[in-house]
């Protein structure tokens, strides 16, 4: 395989990630109720993996990654590969492999997680098979492996193998010892050879004490021992919420992280060691990167999910943590922000598309079947129905006025504000208001429902807000709620907009059925333009 140099290519641990949010964690034989994921029904599904993560946290620092491997030509890998052409990580995949990986993630209410692994096609990666690999490993000036799914013997190939390509190797261990050598990873020989081949090592505390257990309880002294007993060129050991101890050439010390409020743990140690490598590819010192990988491992925690679907809100909130100098890679890295708009274009109808998904499963026929017959019996009885709504969704309002009116369901808009002013003059007893608010708590809204109580309407709320004011006020109410926006801020209404455009685009089609209208009728209200032309003809 020819192509352009990489800063680090990665083999290891990928998988789909199943989460599932929980209240508590369980012991045996108990039982619990698994709650909705983000809007998501009890299950999401999400990009993961040790290797994957860390290698997604780099490219959205600004590094050039890779991964290789074997994944089988199923739907599982098919996600994997997708998520890793949207990051920008160039890959060398065979797809030979029986079955892809993938996790149950089990996140209780203060972002505790539980991990069952599948782990596929990874586990059965053979040295021979990594050496298939050796022109996409030339490739680069570091190489990362881990010891969780890959076999030692497999990682220890793809370390000699970059090794004798010039790379610095950095292995992740990931679990501790004697759970790899209990799952069938390998012997304590193999394992012992792995560690000491990376010239950077990087355990979670529990793993390493595992490892020198007379080093005590301090982790900057664990940190030491590791480095003596394997000769590596740095040992940084993680410590969870308080940090991380470096023991390096040049360098000693513990490096405390930044305290936030701890959504989902899964994947932090991933995003620190993504944070890692950018710093020192990127030429900062070992207490500079330690920083910058504390901030990498503070903003993951901070959501649901391990792997950077945002790079450019990630990278935003990591250096909003990180007060430490900027690595090297900043004109590779502002070049990215200048590029990236047209990525945060295609990325917010991701968004989008995903939020939209997620609302046609919560929505049934008989949420419009129910609005359907409310109106039919406003129009039986002569009301009018009426559009209203404040901000992004008075333009909403009069768009949906207008196709409403269109397709055979006269329609008015009603101006929120100006309703309590004299406008809600236009409203008589038996007439439908349609009131649209994301939120469902909107001042202005909540006085316009009110006057048109007053003047003997009904009111059909579009609104997100299931538990909100105008939800509960409402006659009845059609969802269009979304979990996130999409955009560089996340608030500008996108996705909320979407969603409600088209709850109320289909309660219209409900409608058009409901009445029958045939093209002749169609074109009498619209005789004009390529429409008009369009429905003429069909009529004659």
């Amino acid at each position: 395989m020819t192509g352009g140099r990489l800063d680090v290519v990665g083999i290891g641990s990928m998988v789909v990630d199943r989460l599932h949010r929980a209240p508590r964690m369980l012991g045996a034989d108990a039982k619990g109720i698994l709650r909705d994921v983000d809007g998501a029904g009890p299950v999401r599904r999400a990009v993961g993996g040790v290797v994957l993560n860390h290698l997604g946290w780099a490219a959205a620092l600004g590094l050039r990654t890779g991964i290789f491997g074997r994944q089988a030509p199923d739907e599982n890998g098919a996600f994997l590969r997708a998520a890793m052409d949207r990051a920008g990580i160039a890959r060398d995949i065979r797809l030979d492999g029986e079955a892809s990986s993938f996790a149950e993630i089990f996140v209780d209410d203060v972002g505790d997680r539980a991990i069952y692994m599948a782990p596929g096609a990874t586990t059965r990666t053979t040295p021979e098979q990594v050496r298939d690999h050796e022109d996409f490993i030339a490739r680069a000036t570091h190489l990362s492996t881990e010891v969780s799914q890959l076999p030692l013997a497999s990682a220890l190939e793809a370390l000699r193998l970059a090794r004798s390509h010039g790379a610095v190797t950095i292995v992740d261990l990931d679990v501790p010892p004697s759970d790899a050598l209990a799952t069938g990873l390998g012997d304590r020989e193999t394992l012992d050879a792995v560690l000491a081949a990376a010239d950077w090592l990087k355990p979670s505390k529990s793993a390493a004490r595992e490892l020198v257990p007379d080093a005590g309880d301090d982790p900057l002294a664990v940190a030491r021992a590791l480095r003596e007993r394997f000769g590596c060129e740095a040992v940084v050991v993680t410590d969870g919420a308080a940090g991380c101890a470096v023991a390096a050439t040049g360098f000693e010390g513990f490096v405390a992280t930044h305290p936030v409020k701890a959504v989902d743990s899964t994947g932090a140690g991933d995003a620190f060691l993504g944070g890692l490598l950018a710093g020192r590819c990127g030429g900062l010192d070992w207490l500079d990167a330690a920083g910058l990988a504390n901030a990498c491992g503070a903003a993951c925690v901070e959501r649901l999910g391990a792997f950077p679907e945002d790079p450019v809100a990630v990278r935003r909130r990591v250096f909003e943590l990180y007060d430490g100098p900027r690595p090297s890679l900043e004109a590779a890295a502002s070049q990215e922000e200048v590029s990236a708009g047209g990525e945060e274009a295609l990325a917010l109808l991701d968004v989008s598309l995903t939020e939209l998904a997620a609302l046609r499963a919560r929505l049934g026929a008989a949420d419009f079947d129910t609005a359907i017959a409310l109106l039919r019996e406003a129009r039986e009885r002569g009301g009018r129905l009426h559009v209203t709504g404040v901000g992004k969704p008075e333009h909403l309002a009069h768009y949906a006025a207008s196709l409403f009116s269109s397709t055979g369901t006269p329609a008015s808009f009603l101006h929120a504000t100006e309703a309590v002013h004299g406008s809600a003059g236009q409203l008589v007893a038996g007439d439908v208001v349609i009131a649209i608010s994301n939120s469902g708590n909107t001042e202005e809204m909540k006085r316009a429902v009110e006057v048109a109580r007053a003047m003997g309407t009904r009111v059909i709320g579009v609104t997100g807000g299931a538990q909100s004011w105008l939800a509960t006020h409402a006659d009845l109410w059609l969802d269009a709620g979304v979990t996130q926006e999409g955009g560089p801020l996340g608030l500008a209404p996108r996705a909320s907009a979407a969603a409600e455009l088209l709850v109320l685009a289909a309660l219209s089609a409900g409608l058009e059925r409901d009445l029958g209208l045939s093209r002749a009728e169609y074109h009498r209200r619209h005789p004009a333009g390529n429409l008009g032309r369009l429905s003429g003809d069909a009529s004659d």
